[in-house]
């Protein structure tokens, strides 16, 4: 729950145009009325005479932008590379989390889901205490839906022991933080993440790229234990976000009832298909195959990203064509934070409409979450808005000049109009 806040005035958040998201047409003049939180009105009659008027100049008004794969625990300032699972304690990876969030939201991310820690914290869920401290107000950042520790198997893609080839008995983790092997210990790992605070559950389904075992999207979970971890969340209310690249575990990922594949790389067209069908969603994080520095990972790694990356980017192509629901979302810090709108850039470039990449980022995003709160400046909705200059509509670049962001009703960033 936030912190109660000093009643303020209401507002009018004035700019040139305002983007109706659903429509695809802008609004001229763009204006909202806020009160609180939430937006009152949209292109209101009337202004009450206590309103403060927050004039944006030439800018565009946008919902606020949402990424639905980031680990902020991770990465950002002073990111020393292979040794930094094992030199910041949990304290530090909180506090580097705390400068991860406010970048993210200054960038004009005012949503995320953080998908899973895989560090060694003692079976705390970090990322559900930098939820609750952003939403107590102690902290900026962007609304946090969180997963807290990664479900895998010993040795799975998100073992950090694999990540650096560590020797044995060095950083080994717990059921409570993730490490997880059969149907008895799966179960108890989504129950301990629920239990704490997590409000997703992420579990990996498939080798990865940077996996020093095996090649990438070789399946890791067997079938049965895919779907003791949906029961166990489905129960819950929680919904299932897979690390899934190869076909065949993308595929049983969807057999078992998984809500949502991260990355989806080596899918199949039958199996695209199939996510249609069913209405799966798929985080692409596209971006990440041109944008992430891959230059110091180990050579068998750098000729994995060789291989599997073009193909991915076919891959997500063809999703796109096929019309599969496609949310944005980074795998920051794979893609520096607070560089999220590559993430649209980049989606544009495989084949969406720039309007189709700010749904995604939006109301797809919103739609993934269950969030019929946000994702749209429409009267009665969180207002979540920032501002961006130009037409987004034919150049999607421009979310990379983010000029203003609210979140709540509260300003995060405003530049002052020039000229």
């Amino acid at each position: 729950m936030a912190r109660p806040r000093t009643p303020q005035p209401p507002v009018l958040l004035r700019a040139a145009r305002l983007l109706d998201v659903d429509k695809g047409e802008y609004v001229q003049p763009g204006e909202l009325l806020i009160d609180g939180e939430r937006i009152v009105e949209v292109a209101p009659a009337s202004v009450p005479k206590d309103a403060v008027v927050l004039d944006l100049g030439d800018l565009t008004l946008l919902p606020g932008l949402m990424d639905m794969e980031v680990n902020l625990l991770l990465g950002g300032p002073d990111h020393r590379g292979p040794l930094n699972p094992v030199q910041d304690d949990p304290a530090v990876r909180t506090l580097r989390a705390v400068a991860n969030a406010r970048r993210t939201l200054r960038s004009g991310f005012t949503t995320v889901r953080n998908l899973g820690l895989f560090v060694q914290t003692g079976g705390l869920l970090l990322d559900v205490a930098l939820k609750k401290a952003i939403d107590l107000g102690w902290i900026d950042g962007p609304r946090v839906v969180p997963a807290g520790h990664a479900i895998t198997p010993t040795g799975g893609h998100l073992d950090p022991t694999m990540f650096q080839a560590f020797a044995p008995h060095i950083m080994e983790l717990s059921v409570e933080e993730g490490i997880a092997n059969g149907v008895s210990e799966v179960r108890k790992a989504v129950r301990y993440q629920i239990k704490h605070g997590a409000e997703v559950i992420k579990v990996c389904a498939s080798n990865g790229v940077m996996s020093h075992t095996g090649p990438a999207g070789a399946q890791q979970y067997s079938d049965e234990e895919l779907r003791a971890i949906v029961d166990e969340a489905h129960r819950a209310g929680r919904k299932v976000a897979a690390h899934c690249m190869g076909d065949t575990a993308i595929r049983a990922a969807l057999d078992a009832g998984i809500d949502c594949i991260e990355h989806g790389s080596l899918a199949s067209d039958e199996t695209l298909d199939l996510m249609v069908e069913r209405g799966t969603f798929l985080v692409a994080t596209t971006y990440l195959t041109e944008g992430m520095d891959v230059s110091h990972a180990a050579p068998e790694l750098q000729a994995k990203a060789a291989d599997v990356f073009p193909r991915s980017r076919a891959t997500i192509g063809k999703a796109i064509e096929r019309g599969v629901r496609i949310a944005c979302g980074t795998d920051a810090p794979a893609v520096p934070h607070g560089r999220g709108a590559k993430e649209l850039i980049a989606l544009v470039d495989r084949g969406m409409a720039p309007l189709q990449a700010i749904r995604a980022a939006t109301t797809v995003a919103a739609e993934l979450i269950d969030a019929d709160d946000r994702g749209r400046l429409e009267a009665g909705l969180l207002a979540d808005v920032i501002a961006v200059p130009g037409d987004p509509l034919k150049d999607i670049g421009v979310t990379e000049n983010v000029r203003f962001v609210m979140k709540g009703g509260q300003v995060y960033r405003h530049e002052e109009p020039t000229g």
